[in-house]
């Protein structure tokens, strides 16, 4: 336990620091993140990450992650960035000719689905650093959401938690727990509105926050599940007494891109 505390506590100071810097320092650390989050999804399918199906789908990663504006060499001015992970996915079913299927459509699309899943959760991140003048305080907003999400999960679930929420994937998590996370997500983030108002609307408020709580605990069990699906308990080791970065931020990648689907986020 006191490791966990001490690797979660130094944990916060460096990213959180890195938020506060933003610009290109924070682009720099989240690349490093998603990285690393993405080479512990290989190791997951026994991939190795020098490989190449490994370096591959970093590639396709790093192109998704990246702002658009990194992409803005002469050669490659006349395509955008879809276009480009388009053509890259051309390549690796190519790729499973020239290795006679050593390199196989499975493995393909598992690259495509982990690069997607990882890439875009930490670009809408980056991305909603940058947005002007209130963007340090949207991330903060998120992250105390989801942070007082998993406390107010954990607290009220162990004290009042009774029927299970998922109990084939995450046995310990109840219905009462999770309803715990959301009312704490509230808690935590109307008080963080009335020091930092962002948005003029109440309503706006109130939609992000429901959707931030719910849909990362979602995200929260798609990673239990894809854990539970390769046998492994925990996604990896960087983090001694936490596990890896993907059991971290498994919740903040998966709310981001929805909540700049449902344009909460501008």
């Amino acid at each position: 336990m006191k490791q966990r505390v001490v690797t979660g506590f130094l944990g916060a100071i460096v990213f959180l620091t890195a938020v506060i810097i933003g610009g290109t320092t924070f682009t720099l650390f989240i690349a490093l993140v998603a990285s690393v989050a993405m080479i512990e999804l290989l190791k997951m399918r026994r991939i190795r990450p020098l490989s190449v199906k490994g370096l591959g789908s970093l590639a396709l990663m790093w192109v998704l992650l990246v702002p658009p504006g990194w992409l803005d060499v002469a050669f490659l001015d006349h395509v955008s960035k879809t276009e480009i992970f388009i053509f890259m996915i051309l390549l690796l079913l190519a790729l499973t000719v020239v290795t006679k299927n050593s390199f196989t459509f499975d493995e393909v699309g598992f690259a495509i689905l982990s690069s997607v899943y990882v890439g875009y959760g930490f670009h809408y991140l980056i991305t909603s650093r940058e947005i002007p003048e209130v963007g340090l305080q949207v991330v903060f907003l998120i992250l105390f959401a989801i942070w007082s999400t998993d406390s107010g999960a954990y607290f009220v679930g162990r004290k009042w938690g009774r029927k299970k929420l998922s109990p084939h994937i995450s046995p310990k998590k109840t219905v009462e727990g999770s309803v715990g996370g959301i009312v704490a997500a509230f808690v935590v983030g109307f008080i963080f509105h009335s020091f930092f108002p962002i948005f003029d609307s109440v309503l706006h408020l109130t939609g992000l926050l429901v959707v931030t709580s719910i849909f990362g605990q979602l995200g929260d069990l798609v990673e239990s599940a894809l854990k539970r699906h390769y046998a492994v308990k925990d996604s990896g080791n960087v983090l001694p007494g936490h596990g890896g970065i993907l059991d971290r931020f498994d919740s903040l990648i998966f709310v981001m891109p929805i909540l700049h689907l449902l344009q909460f986020l501008g």
